[in-house]
């Protein structure tokens, strides 16, 4: 059960700020909270989510204890280094009302963002893929959900500083954990 709340708990923090949740957010300030678009962003989060739990889960039995550990802080400073770099565009002058169009780069955005990256991490480390998973999937939709009900608090700008600091703590803590692992701390 740890699994599912430190997974919950990271993904929520990973969250801030993420392109997904700036997208949905910029969409609900321009167009007005529209169920599809919560629809959409949560039903991709869940499959997301489960695809990076389906790959910890044959992973997992791969690796020793320190494997697991070496590899879940890569996971982590992979999270770390995506907050860093990969920051949410500035929002859309003209937005497309198409939900299918939305699902298209939702996917893409989710498939490398920092979130599913520490789901992977943690389910991974605990060997526990299934609860890992189900906490971020829970947690990737209180990060949408909160962008789609309260859009004008994720589109101010001091979000971004709040991902890069997040960002940071994410890859210091991966680096703590893959030097760790490999003995040199």
């Amino acid at each position: 059960m740890i699994a599912f709340y430190f997974t919950f708990l990271a993904v929520v923090f990973a969250g801030l700020g993420a392109r997904d949740q700036a997208l949905v957010a910029a969409l609900s300030r321009h167009q007005g909270p529209r169920p599809g678009v919560l629809i959409v962003a949560g039903v991709l989060g869940l499959l997301s989510a489960a695809l990076a739990a389906w790959l910890a889960l044959a992973v997992t039995p791969l690796l020793g204890p320190e494997a697991r550990t070496f590899f879940a802080g890569l996971a982590l400073l992979f999270a770390g280094g995506e907050s860093l770099v990969l920051v949410p565009r500035r929002e859309p002058r003209e937005p497309s009302h198409s939900l299918g169009a939305l699902a298209i780069i939702l996917a893409s955005q989710q498939l490398t963002d920092a979130a599913r990256f520490l789901v992977f991490g943690i389910a991974v480390a605990t060997s526990a893929p299934l609860p890992a998973g189900g906490g971020g999937a829970l947690g990737g939709l209180v990060a949408v959900g909160a962008a789609w009900a309260f859009p004008e608090w994720f589109t101010h700008p001091r979000v971004r500083l709040v991902r890069r600091l997040v960002g940071a703590g994410l890859a210091l803590v991966g680096a703590y954990v893959c030097l760790s692992a490999i003995g040199k701390l």
